[in-house]
């Protein structure tokens, strides 16, 4: 049980205003609830047919769960009075809230639910398939079930559409969050997972307001076998054109977003028939899949097809077993040729036994298979010679305990009907090629993922730029390696301490973010003799240049307002922003996770020693990593770029620094 239950899981329901009451009554009338319905009005006598009392007072006893369709300025007293005669909890409809101005309005509004729990405002309500329950003031797609899956919305529109989904997916919640002024996206998740007949959570967010108590959530979810995937909207930045470091340009909200997904073992899909499938693979084989896939189909056009977008999709399809080969080779004769994807032709095609026999021997070496197969529309043709096939495939599903799924190239080529027999005997059918792909990889993602909670947030506020010299003073304490250098506030003062330093040198002006830029570098020099001064700067660094390495690197952490703190690895120098070769990861990292991360970049194959390179020190970098890191515990700190780290085949040296403290 949670605070939310009555409000999820209602006895009975209360109805107030006109028009949007009146459609809340007929839904709960449609979906055949079981408990009183109560219209509340003071001066009708009936809505929507039912029998009005003039107040809440007049009730026979307070109310699990409550529709407010009346405006922003009613609510504020009908919310009150709910909360002191408690009430389970309210759906506040109205609009016109913080979103229009109105912050101080939803301040009140939060105040007067007091303990009571309170969706909204600005809410659309929320759909309790399962047991008939609707605060809902609109037509909807979904019907009764028996138990499915949730799903949870920050946009009324976007998830009525999903509700219209004929993919034989089993909906047991709809819920809308609207302003979450007091309930927020974690607890209303929790509450829907906690019922038991809940099987997985799909989620469309456009902003995520507790980041750690989400992750906490996953977590919880993670021991209960029970999926999350979600779709993050609103991650373009046009903003962080101008930012003062290359992290923030390179990792801005989308990059940080999706790895704080990742570390929080939530699925992440880029559009909506991808979230309605990965939510099928959930609710029939529970959270995650396995990474090694096979293919089958009846044609080597739709073989090549499989090859060409799973790779883009980084779907992995491995060889068959010898083992595998000599038997498929048997049942299916010299013509085809064994591999994966498997073209097995059609001279099988009707033959169920035989059929059978295929899709079990294949589907036997791997984790999961890919069964491609387009029945013909039932409307203008006679689909029974796909019989056969369909049911090899439910066959070797059985026989394996393997996840087996049939997709149709098209998603229109899978009627809801079949889908839903399909899915009935535990076979998930995915509708489209390229959704299906992406719900698998996404499924993968998660497949052993023990979700983490990211380090806590806060606001940003006013940092100071450190110049390179206190910079590099900071990463030296912290035992991360940086060149000899000496400082001073004119040339000629940074001249007479450079005598120990040996060439070639590096002269840089301090005072700026970006030097190069500014034109404040000046490499390879033998002496500082005959050097001009720069202008602008507030003195000067010089050290001695690190020659030889095997590349550069970029290494950035910055704070996240609702993140954390976000660490970018990427391929480093003038050109980083250029190359955008980067991964970003958010705190807690470990050394493996480092090391994953750079094994992700395209030009990772430069760090490990290509055509005949040194390899770089690998393990020397992920130690620096680490060192930042744990600078980035103290929370003084904003922002720590190093670009370049230049990783040389044993060690690893910052030689620019930006950092940024509050």
């Amino acid at each position: 049980m949670t605070r939310l239950s009555r409000l999820l899981r209602p006895r009975s329901i209360a109805v107030l205003g006109a028009g949007w009451a009146e459609n809340v009554i007929a839904q709960c009338q449609k979906m055949g609830f079981s408990g009183p319905v109560w219209p509340v009005h003071p001066k009708r006598d009936q809505v929507g047919g039912v029998a009005a009392f003039r107040s809440l007072a007049d009730l026979p006893e307070p109310p699990d769960a409550t529709f407010i369709g009346v405006n922003r300025h009613a609510t504020l007293g009908v919310v009150q009075d709910l909360a002191a005669m408690g009430a389970g909890g309210a759906i506040c409809f109205a609009s016109g809230w913080e979103e229009a101005g109105e912050a101080g309005l939803q301040a009140e509004l939060v105040a007067a639910a007091g303990e009571m729990p309170v969706l909204g405002p600005n809410c659309y309500g929320v759909i309790n398939y399962l047991d008939g329950a609707l605060l809902w003031p609109d037509q909807h797609g979904g019907r009764r079930v028996a138990r499915g899956v949730a799903l949870l919305s920050q946009s009324s529109n976007i998830v009525i559409n999903l509700t219209m989904q004929a993919r034989g997916l089993p909906v047991a919640y709809v819920a809308c969050l609207g302003n979450a002024a007091q309930v927020g996206l974690a607890e209303l998740a929790g509450a829907l997972l906690a019922d038991e007949r809940v099987t997985a959570l799909g989620m469309y967010v456009e902003g995520i307001d507790d980041a750690p108590a989400l992750a906490r959530l996953a977590a919880d979810a993670a021991l209960m076998g029970k999926g999350i995937v979600c779709l993050k909207s609103g991650k373009t930045e046009l903003s962080r054109v101008a930012a003062a470091s290359h992290t923030a340009s390179l990792a801005g909200e989308a990059a940080v977003s999706s790895a704080y997904l990742c570390k929080a073992g939530i699925a992440e899909v880029a559009t909506l028939p991808e979230l309605l499938e990965v939510l099928k693979i959930f609710h029939a084989h529970g959270r995650g899949l396995g990474p090694r896939l096979c293919s089958l189909s009846c044609s080597g056009g739709e073989a090549g097809l499989v090859a060409d977008l799973g790779a883009a999709a980084g779907l992995d399809f491995p060889p068959p077993s010898e083992a595998q080969r000599l038997r498929l080779g048997e049942i299916l004769g010299p013509i085809v040729t064994i591999a994966n994807p498997l073209d097995y032709h059609t001279f099988i095609w009707g033959d169920g036994p035989r059929t059978a026999d295929v899709f079990t021997t294949m589907l036997a070496g791997y984790d999961a298979g890919v069964f491609i197969i387009d029945p013909p529309r039932p409307d203008r043709c006679d689909p029974a010679s796909f019989r056969p096939a369909l049911e090899a495939i439910v066959t070797a599903a059985q026989a394996t305990g393997k996840p087996a799924f049939p997709v149709a190239s098209l998603p229109e080529n899978f009627d809801e009907a079949l889908a839903e027999g399909m899915m009935a005997q535990g076979v998930v059918p995915l509708m489209g090629l390229e959704a299906a792909l992406g719900a698998i990889r996404a499924a993968q993602g998660v497949w052993g993922v023990v979700p983490e909670v990211p380090l806590t947030a806060r606001a940003a506020r006013e940092a100071r730029l450190l110049d390179e010299s206190e910079a590099k003073d900071l990463l030296r304490g912290a035992g991360a390696a940086v060149p000899a250098g000496v400082t001073g506030r004119t040339l000629a003062e940074v001249s007479a301490r450079a005598g120990g330093l040996v060439p070639p040198l590096v002269l840089k002006g301090l005072g700026f973010a970006h030097k190069t830029e500014a034109g404040a570098v000046r490499l390879g020099l033998s002496t500082l003799d005959g050097q001009a001064e720069m202008p602008g700067v507030t003195g000067y660094l010089v050290e001695e240049m690190a020659t030889g390495a095997v590349a550069e690197v970029l290494v950035g952490l910055r704070r996240d307002p609702v993140y954390g703190v976000a660490l970018t690895l990427g391929m480093g120098g003038v050109t980083a922003e250029l190359l955008a070769d980067t991964v970003t990861l958010v705190l807690p990292v470990t050394p493996d996770e480092v090391l994953g991360a750079l094994r992700r970049l395209r030009l990772f194959p430069l760090l490990d020693g290509y055509r005949g390179r040194a390899r770089a020190d690998l393990a020397a970098l992920a130690d620096l990593v680490g060192r930042l890191c744990d600078l980035m515990q103290d929370d003084t700190f904003e922002e720590i770029e190093l670009n370049p780290v230049l990783v040389f085949a044993t060690g690893a040296v910052a030689v620019d620094a930006l950092i940024r403290k509050g």
